[in-house]
Parts: structure tokens; sequence; C-alpha cells
């Protein structure tokens, strides 16, 4: 995952001379995604800057509206919290309130989530935060191959957009073309296909649905796995195709259940897939607790692939009655 993040940021930055970098030791490259960049681009492409993330957002918001395309490194999920106010009340409303005279191509590059026992400080999920803002777009992927596309396409688009590279996710090994490809924002993907029940997750939660599918598939259920990739705009039309299909649906969300991902995955299901349901919609999020620093708790905290498969289970348990 790391080599993909660094392999579309070079990409970019080679083919288009206004891409730039910015953040907190991005020339050292902390989370080593940036690493190496600097002594491709030198100075003026590849900056670091001071321990302010307030400052850095709001340097990219006016990078972007004067014709850059910035990339604001802001290393962990959790210090978007410093930064909110640049990114909900620049960036997500400039372009509607200059009357779509300008753009903002800028993209948050951030480490969100839990599984490193890094405390709470350092393994929040806060994507909902920016999936509740309007015109800011919210990546998430959870394959070396999404994450390349995704990000060259992020970077690509006229829009702010929040790309959120999970913590555990680093060092992820998967396939990636020497060509040049693109993956379009919005567009989920299929990791598994399956008959009985759908399951929709996105970054590390894909992967514990994966699990789970397996572990189903000894019981004779055959689960399908969506991966979002894009958590807004997300990919309805392939959701509730799916659910037209299994007549069941799973949500998991790495974050809070009130107001979190899995809420507006299901709401949805249940409000435009309702007659193709069997059974009511579940969702697996994490316990609205902080989250801990022991590894055995936190384990405990997030969701699991066990979790996940025993949902399922009483899903087709519920039908069969």
């Amino acid at each position: 995952m790391i080599a993909a993040i660094q392999a579309a940021l070079a990409e970019e930055m080679r083919r288009d001379p206004t891409v730039f970098l910015i953040g907190e030791d991005v020339r050292l490259g902390v989370f080593a995604g940036t690493r190496g960049l600097h002594a491709e681009f030198g100075d003026k492409r590849v900056i670091d800057t001071p321990i302010s993330e307030l400052a850095v957002a709001g340097t990219g918001v006016g990078a972007a509206a004067t014709g850059l395309r910035p990339v604001v490194d802001l290393m962990f999920g959790t210090f978007l919290y410093l930064a909110f106010d640049q990114i909900a009340n620049q960036a997500g409303a400039m372009r509607y309130m200059f009357g779509g005279q300008t753009k903002l191509p800028i993209v948050y590059m951030t480490q969100n989530g839990s599984g490193s026992s890094a405390g709470h400080h350092h393994s929040q999920s806060v994507h909902p935060f920016f999936m509740n803002m309007p015109l800011i777009k919210v990546v998430m992927p959870s394959t070396p191959y999404d994450a390349k596309g995704l990000l060259k396409a992020a970077i690509r688009d006229d829009n702010p957009v929040v790309f959120f590279n999970h913590l555990s996710l680093g060092g992820q090994r998967g396939e990636v073309p020497d060509e040049e490809y693109l993956i379009p924002l919005g567009k989920a993907d299929i990791k598994r296909e399956g008959a009985d029940v759908t399951i929709c997750a996105a970054g590390m939660m894909v992967h514990q649905s994966l699990k789970a599918a397996a572990a189903l598939e000894a019981d004779g259920i055959s689960a399908e796995v969506i991966d979002l990739r894009t958590l807004k705009p997300w990919d309805e039309e392939t959701v509730l195709a799916s659910v037209a299909k299994t007549g069941r649906f799973i949500a998991v969300d790495e974050s809070y259940p009130v107001c979190g991902g899995a809420s507006e995955w299901a709401a949805v299901v249940a409000e435009k897939g309702f007659s193709d349901l069997k059974a009511a919609p579940r969702r697996i999020s994490s316990k609205p607790v902080p989250i801990p620093f022991s590894p055995a708790l936190e384990k405990a905290v997030i969701p699991s692939a066990e979790e996940i498969a025993a949902a399922a289970r009483e899903l087709m348990a519920v039908a069969a009655r």
C-alpha cells in the first residue's frame, strides 16, 4: 500500500507541475508514503511545515483556490479535528460561496483507523465527519491497486477530497499494473460475489468481511462483499442491486454507530431497497467508547470477522423462520 501511494504521488507530480505536497515531516515521510519525493522534486514542491494542522489545511485551501493542486498530508485522522475549520468552512464551501467562479482541487491525505494499538488520539475512524459535509469527497481504499488508482483520481478532481489510508494497511500487498490507470470516484468494487447476504464495507473492514465470508462458506452461506472504496459519493446502485439479489444486508464500518458510515448505508438500503429485503438490515460498528491502547481491549472494540459472520447467520435464521 505504501509503495502504491508513493507511485501515485510521484506520477501525478511528474505529470502536472501544479501538484505539490505539503505537511509535517513530508520530506522524511513518517508513514513512508511521501518518502523520496523531496529528492526528486525539491523544496518548492515538497514542503515541510510547522506543527499547526489548521494552518497547513488553510494553506492548501489558498493554494488550490489560486490554481495549484496541493496534496496536504495531515498524518493521523484524529489530527483532522485540529484542521476542521479550514476543511469544513473553507474548502468544503468555497466553490459554492464564490458561485462556481473557482475550483478547489485539494487532497487531504491521512492515516485513519485502529488495529495498531496507537491509542485513542491516533486510532479513531473519523471519516463520517467528512461524509456529512457538502461538496467534500471521501475516499478509503482497501488494497494497493485501489489506493493508487483512487489517489490519482482524487488529485485530478476539481473538488476537495479527503483520502483515508487505513493505519493498519500500510504493508498490505497486492498487484499494481505498471501502466497508468485511474479508478473513478464513487464506484464500488465487488470483492467477492455471493447469493445469500450482502456485506458492505470499506478500508480494513473489507478484509474482515472477506474473512467472515470465507467462514460462512463452510456453513453453506454465500456472502457477497462490496468494497465501497469511495464513501462520498458512494455507489448506491451497486449495493442496491446486490441486495435485490441476496435479500439480506449487513453494513460494516469501523466508526461509531451513531451517524456512522454503517448507519448511512443501512438507512438507504431500508429506504430504497425495502421491498427486496427478507430481514431487517444489520449495522456492525465499533463500540461507542474511546479506542483503548490495550491490544486486547482494542480488538474487542472494533468489528471482527467473527461478529460479521454471526450477524449473517442470524439474518439467515430470521429469513428461514
